[in-house]
């Protein structure tokens, strides 16, 4: 009797393969159709997208670290003083962190309000700690459903806890990562940050200012204080790099309910919805 023979493996199963320069491609479009599949299951229609540095923390842990040196009884006085030094910069920026835990809050109690044949303006960050956290953090405390875009980087960035299991990714290539974030999103929040929160800022600029991005959707740069600092964007118009209504396309707000006011009649009005979260019907 012949012995039987194992079969070969099915492409779509073979690893080895699939993990290949060959399978590139096919990983690739994976990134697309598997978080499509994700957010057709869940009716997820648009997204309100928040950007910001992973290394702001809230006050409060802050404000602990800062109780845990003044009453450490063998801190010697210099390395005492060098360490609440850092935590009073960290504390003022923490600030930002308490901001966006309150703006995704407010934006995921209006949100819930809406039509429920699909899942609007749902909170969208990249994932990880900082502003993301807090922003996801927001969106769970108000009883909503929050994504999380991770990435894959070589310094790992671990997902923050706050994002809706079933709503957490984690991409391999930057391009399809930053595809989800515009595709979906409606509005854009971006809080203090470095070089990750600038590409993303400039990326979406650009794109709504050469209109790849057709969609009108509101840009708010929150932190005037911290803005006002780093970037000159009047002297972009000055030097002719830019032209004024140019600016017109960014909000600058320094107050969540300010943020808030604005995002929400502006989501309103774009999307021709009444106070009850319905379409309006055109006369």
């Amino acid at each position: 009797m012949a012995k039987k023979t194992t079969p070969p493996v099915k492409a779509y199963n073979n690893l080895p393969f699939l993990n290949s320069p060959d399978a590139r491609l096919v990983r690739m479009i994976s990134e697309y159709l598997e978080p499509l599949s994700r957010f057709r299951r869940y009716s997820i229609a648009d997204t309100i997208v928040f950007f910001g540095s992973s290394r702001i923390r809230s006050s409060g842990a802050v404000q602990r670290d800062m109780e845990k040196i003044e009453n450490a009884p063998l801190q010697q006085g210099l390395a005492r003083q060098k360490a609440l030094s850092r935590l009073e910069g960290e504390l003022a920026m923490a600030r930002y962190y308490d901001d966006a835990v309150v703006l995704a809050r407010m934006l995921t109690e209006w949100s819930n309000k809406l039509e429920k044949n699909q899942r609007r303006f749902i909170v969208c960050t990249g994932g990880g700690g900082g502003i993301m956290e807090a922003a996801n953090r927001g969106a769970k405390e108000a009883g909503g459903l929050s994504i999380g875009l991770n990435i894959s980087l070589p310094l790992e960035q671990e997902a923050n806890s706050y994002i809706t299991p079933d709503l957490n990714f984690e991409f391999h290539y930057f391009f399809m990562r930053k595809f989800w974030f515009v595709y979906l999103a409606k509005a854009l929040v971006i809080f203090p940050g470095g070089f990750g929160t600038f590409d993303e800022l400039f990326e979406v600029l650009t794109l709504i200012q050469t209109r790849k991005s057709r969609k009108k959707m509101p840009v708010v740069v929150y932190g005037t204080d911290y803005w006002d600092e780093v970037v000159n964007f009047d002297a972009l118009v000055r030097h002719g790099t830019i032209d004024a209504q140019d600016l017109d396309l960014m909000h600058f707000s320094n107050d969540p309910g300010e943020a808030f006011s604005y995002l929400s009649k502006t989501l309103a009005d774009l999307l021709h919805l009444g106070k009850s979260g319905k379409k309006k019907k055109r006369s």
